[in-house]
């Protein structure tokens, strides 16, 4: 299979740890869509992998990575450290800008959960150098203070069952400067989990993105 074949699993070295991802390339790659998984996830998300192979149809390239090292995942307080997330984000963000095979594709993040908030506040940090950002069931209010500086496209998908999510991203977008959309995917839980759903996210970041990101320039 082709995508098979063009599928990397990668470590990534920072400054302290060495974490590990999940790379794909497709040929003549538009952009890279980096994900940023919610606490108690990693980069076998079933879900975020579902969401990166439509993104890979699409001509995208895409990064899974894991945000924690296996020890660091099993404390409470380093699930939930939005800072630390958001620092490792940034460094995993800058380190693939250096590399042969990415260097030159326009970026862009899909946060998932409170994944979200490292993803918005990483956004605000780099500025325009981030081309798009989308948020699944998402907790961007975790990083309130930091939205009015995020300058990236950003849309922020909720299931209409979710209802304190949905409050919580309606409290979100508010603060949100940049172009942005509120896309509530009916009779869904806060997992996407019912028939058809999960489907309907990734069709709807598809399009995100595919409208935010330009072809990779020669």
């Amino acid at each position: 299979m082709l995508l098979e074949e063009k599928h990397k699993t990668i470590e990534i070295p920072l400054n302290q740890v060495v974490l590990k991802g999940n790379l794909f390339i497709p040929e003549n790659a538009r952009a890279l869509v980096l994900f940023s998984h919610g606490s108690g996830s990693s980069r076998l998300s079933p879900r975020n992998n579902y969401v990166a192979g439509v993104l890979q149809h699409e001509g995208l390239a895409t990064l899974l990575f894991d945000l924690l090292t296996e020890e660091e995942d099993r404390l409470y307080k380093t699930r939930f450290n939005i800072d630390l997330l958001t620092q490792r984000l940034i460094e995993v963000t800058e380190w693939i800008k250096t590399q042969k095979e990415t260097k030159g594709l326009q970026l862009a993040y899909f946060g998932a959960s409170t994944g979200a908030a490292s993803a918005l506040s990483a956004a605000a940090y780099f500025g325009d150098e981030i081309a798009a950002v989308v948020s699944r069931g998402g907790r961007p209010d975790l990083a309130m203070s930091e939205l009015y500086k995020v300058t990236a496209p950003t849309l922020l998908i909720v299931g209409g069952w979710d209802k304190v999510v949905i409050v919580l991203n309606q409290k979100a977008y508010g603060n949100l400067r940049c172009e942005r959309k509120l896309e509530i995917i009916p009779g869904a839980t806060h997992l996407f989990e019912e028939s058809g759903k999960l489907e309907a996210v990734a069709a709807v970041s598809a399009k995100w993105f595919t409208k935010h990101l330009q072809p990779k320039k020669s």
